[in-house]
């Protein structure tokens, strides 16, 4: 189960033996089902997390508009952009975390909030100890 708490009931068996080495979707494989769990799940993870406030979601979604047109211009720009980026994310998040983390807010409801799962939200929080 993940950190949301979802969890799907069914079970879909897969015949190996036929299968072999080749890839599911040229395999004759039924993945409707499997493919409308996870759809689900996918749903679930972003309703429950933290959503971001327009401003912000309306900046990174102009900075991603600007950075796929800079690309065939100018490529070198692009990656060094990419690089900033980075640099400022790793800041926040280390901020971010170590408040969450002095906060006393539990890996599960950081996982929760962030639709990730315990374990990375857990690295977060000991990354913001150490550093």
């Amino acid at each position: 189960m993940c950190a949301c708490g979802w969890r799907s009931a069914a079970q879909y068996r897969l015949d190996w033996d036929t299968i072999g080495d080749q890839p599911l979707y040229e395999a004759d494989v039924d993945l409707t089902g499997p493919l409308a769990d996870w759809t689900a799940h996918v749903s679930v993870v972003r309703d429950a997390a933290v959503p971001l406030p327009e401003p912000l979601a309306a900046l990174l979604a102009r900075m991603a508009e600007q950075l796929t047109a800079t690309a065939a211009a100018a490529p070198l720009a692009r990656l060094r952009a990419a690089g900033v980026l980075a640099r400022i994310a790793a800041r926040v998040s280390r901020q971010a975390t170590g408040a969450l983390r002095d906060d006393g807010m539990s890996a599960e409801a950081v996982a929760t909030a962030l639709g990730t799962t315990s374990t990375k939200a857990l690295v977060l929080l000991w990354t913001a100890q150490d550093g």
